[in-house]
C-alpha cells in the first residue's frame, strides 16, 4: 500500500505543479488585480504555492517509499508529512468537488485513501518490534 501511495503522490505532485504553473502564466498575462496587487505577484505567489506543495508530495512520496521499502512505520517527522498530505488531499478534495467535478473529488480520495491505509497499515510508532522478545534468563550467583 505504501508503494501505491507513493506513486499516486508522485503523481498528484506532477498535477499540482501543472496546475500552478499554467495558473501562474494565465495571471501574468491578464491585465486585471485584485485589490491594487499586481499581476506579477500573484504568479509568483502561485507558483510559489505550487513549488511549495510539490515539495510536500515528493517529500510524502519519498517517506511511502521508504516505507514500503523497509517495511516498518515511518518515524515521527514521517507520520507527520502524511497526516499533512491527507489533510491537504481532503481539503483539496473538498474544493475539486466544487470547482472541477465529482470526477477529479473521486480521484483525490482515492489518493487520499492510500495515504491513510499507508498510516493506519504500519500503525503508530514503529518501534515495537513484530515479535515479542524472549526474556532473559536469570543470573545465577
Amino acid at each position: 500500500m505504501a508503494a501505491l501511495a507513493a506513486v499516486l503522490l508522485v503523481v498528484e505532485a506532477c498535477g499540482v505543479g501543472f496546475v500552478n504553473l499554467a495558473l501562474g502564466y494565465a495571471v501574468r498575462h491578464q491585465s486585471m488585480s485584485l485589490a491594487g496587487l499586481k499581476p506579477s505577484a500573484m504568479s509568483a505567489g502561485a507558483w510559489a504555492a505550487g513549488a511549495l506543495l510539490v515539495v510536500l508530495l515528493l517529500g510524502c512520496a519519498v517517506v511511502a517509499v521508504v516505507t514500503a521499502v523497509r517495511d516498518r512505520a515511518p518515524g515521527r517527522f514521517g507520520r507527520l508529512a502524511l497526516i499533512l498530505a491527507a489533510v491537504l488531499n481532503g481539503a483539496l478534495g473538498a474544493a475539486a468537488a466544487g470547482i472541477v467535478g465529482w470526477l477529479s473529488f473521486a480521484v483525490v480520495m482515492v489518493i487520499l485513501g492510500a495515504v491513510v491505509l499507508t498510516l493506519i497499515n504500519y500503525g503508530p510508532g514503529g518501534a515495537a518490534p513484530a515479535v515479542a522478545p524472549e526474556p532473559a534468563p536469570p543470573a545465577t550467583p
